[in-house]
């Protein structure tokens, strides 16, 4: 049975446009996913990359027509200058980790719900009633909002760790315990083709 460790950041853009392919992918070849939420701005300074207020003109350019462009091309709804981002990632990837430890919910719906609040909802994914919101819609209990902040920022940190040691250096970002890495939500159909064992 493949295991894919999913490199993702909460406030990613390309991470909400994933959507739940990766789930569907997994369910279709019987894979386990484990949810490495990451700080992405962090992740960026240890492997070479720029925050996107960094990035040379062009860049920045580029990604202002990409954007939009992917999420139509989806069919998703999608604000390329949101409210609420950047915000501050920490709270909502302490829950996340608090919900997969807890287990009884589906954490690519909470995933996605955290995504789509700063991209399609004009929602702060920092606030707590926010992250209670979300939790509850996936199926979990909101009170994880509060408990386990200790081990939620072990975790958190460990995962970025375990993110540069692992040759990620972007979100979403999938590595499957086969070695093979794929880096963006336009390769999630690379990864179907990797573990049905045609790529």
């Amino acid at each position: 049975m493949p295991h894919i460790d999913y490199y993702f950041a909460t406030i990613s853009p390309y991470t909400y446009l994933a959507g739940m392919r990766l789930e569907e992918i997994a369910a279709k070849h019987g894979a386990t996913i484990t949810y490495k939420p990451v700080d992405i701005m962090q992740q960026f300074a240890r492997t070479g990359g720029q925050a996107p207020k960094d990035r040379h003109i062009s860049r920045q350019e580029y990604r202002a027509q990409e954007l939009p462009r992917q999420a139509k091309k989806l069919g998703m709804a999608f604000n390329l200058k949101p409210a609420h981002w950047p915000t501050n990632m920490a709270p909502s990837s302490y829950a996340l980790i608090a919900a997969q430890n807890a287990g009884g919910g589906d954490l690519g719906a909470l995933t996605h719900a955290f995504t789509r609040a700063v991209w399609a909802e004009e929602k702060n994914i920092a606030e707590d009633d926010v992250i209670r919101e979300c939790l509850a819609a996936a199926g979990f209990d909101p009170a994880l909002a509060e408990s386990g902040l200790l081990e939620g920022a072990e975790t958190y940190a460990q995962n970025l760790e375990d993110a540069v040691n692992a040759g990620a250096f972007g979100a979403p970002f999938y590595a499957v315990d086969d070695g093979a890495r794929f880096w963006g939500q336009d390769r999630l159909e690379d990864l179907d083709l990797h573990l049905a064992g045609k790529l």
